[in-house]
């Protein structure tokens, strides 16, 4: 029986090696992906990502699970947000989530977080354990990511939300091709300069090519049981918010 495949950036691989693959593609660039990230997108990751917490509006004594968490960015300003809570930053490369315990917010918050390697796609925690799931930049690569969905209603409490922060597409083909033009030559090189790595930002840049348009992603999210489902263009469309909520 041939193994399914799957897309790594334009590459197609069986599907039994991409979560591999891309361990590798974030522990090479663990160190440096924080200054990547803002040199990518002129620091405006950061609005994005303050958008999130806008529309999540956070509440005292909330658990979140930060999948995908990598250096802990959502989970530091979840907390900062709720004033009290709990955050569980769950990673498939360990080297970032070192890279996060690293932070001078993670010293800070302690007492309020836990870092755990896992996969999106087999979530190591009990059915109805959190209040909130976020992942931001993460689930285009994940292998199966209505998997990851799935995965994700299932450890929340009913009355759960979910929130995804992912790269999209923009709803105009000028603006897209301008941004296609800036993405596929600009960014790799900055990865070779800044993280000595072009090879791992020239898949970042695929995959965000390969993953499903906004209201492709809807469909998904509404699929894995989530209602109220809904997204906000961030930017114009190069990044979207997805929301839903388990009844």
């Amino acid at each position: 029986m041939t193994e399914k495949t799957t897309h790594f950036g334009f590459q197609e691989v069986p599907e039994g090696e991409k979560a591999g693959r891309v361990r590798g593609v974030f522990g090479s660039v663990a160190s440096k992906y924080d200054v990547m990230n803002d040199a990518m997108s002129f620091g405006i990751h950061r609005i994005w990502k303050d958008a999130m917490m806008d529309w999540l509006a956070p509440r005292p004594g909330q658990r979140l699970l930060d999948v995908a968490g990598g250096t802990g960015d959502i989970s530091f300003r979840f907390l900062k947000r709720a004033g009290r809570g709990h955050a569980t930053v769950l990673d498939l490369t360990e080297p970032m989530l070192i890279e996060g315990r690293k932070r001078a917010e993670a010293e800070q918050m302690a007492g309020s977080l836990d870092w755990v390697v896992g996969d999106a796609m087999a979530l190591p925690f009990e059915d109805n354990t959190f209040d909130v799931y976020t992942i931001s930049f993460g689930i285009r690569n994940v292998t199966r990511p209505q998997e990851a969905l799935n995965e994700a209603f299932r450890v929340l409490k009913p009355g759960g939300r979910l929130m995804v922060l992912e790269f999209s597409q923009i709803p105009n083909d000028l603006m897209q091709w301008a941004y296609d033009l800036y993405s596929f030559n600009i960014i790799p090189r900055m990865g070779q300069v800044i993280a000595g790595d072009r090879d791992s930002y020239q898949y970042l840049v695929e995959s965000i090519r390969k993953f499903p348009d906004q209201e492709t992603f809807l469909g998904m999210v509404r699929s894995a049981g989530f209602e109220n489902a809904k997204y906000r263009n961030l930017s114009m469309g190069i990044a979207c918010l997805h929301s839903g909520w388990k009844i």
